[in-house]
């Protein structure tokens, strides 16, 4: 019965560390993530309004990849409708989320969260409040993946 339970606890602890490791992995190492020449320049100094939809509408997400929750408003996409994970443009649609308001090292990490240039383009959208705001979109590549994926 020792041995069992010992065995248990050993293989929650390995278990354990291998999930914090691969959180660490994607959402915080700079490794595993190159990106990709011909991105737009991100402006130090200045703060960047995101609008989110997805898994970075929660707290804990935004935490972990950029150190800080951060505050977020409720936000309106007007004509974007979510699909899956994307938005794609829909007329009379709307996508709900928040705006988070972040630094040039924040949209950094955005950046590499959402492996800009590989799977994700950040175009600047507007919201139904009239502001501005930075819209991670998949690319075209990815998005056939993603829809092969879900047909298989």
């Amino acid at each position: 019965m020792k041995r069992s339970v010992r065995y248990l606890i050993i293989s929650i602890a390995v278990l354990l560390t291998a999930g914090l490791a691969y959180l660490w992995f994607t959402f915080a190492s700079s490794y595993g993530y190159t990106p990709p020449k011909g991105l737009p320049v991100i402006e130090d100094n200045v703060r960047h309004p995101v609008f989110v939809y997805g898994t970075l509408t929660h707290r804990w997400v935004r935490w972990l990849v950029m150190g800080r929750a951060g505050k977020a408003e409720p936000a309106e996409l007007p004509g974007y409708r979510k699909q899956a994970l994307n938005i794609e443009p829909s007329k009379g649609a709307t996508t709900p989320g928040v705006v988070i308001h972040v630094n040039a090292e924040e949209l950094r990490d955005l950046d590499r969260y959402e492996r800009l240039g590989v799977r994700y383009e950040r175009v600047k959208l507007t919201l139904k409040s009239g502001q501005s705001a930075w819209v991670y979109r998949l690319m075209e590549p990815a998005l056939l993946d993603i829809t092969e994926q879900i047909q298989e």
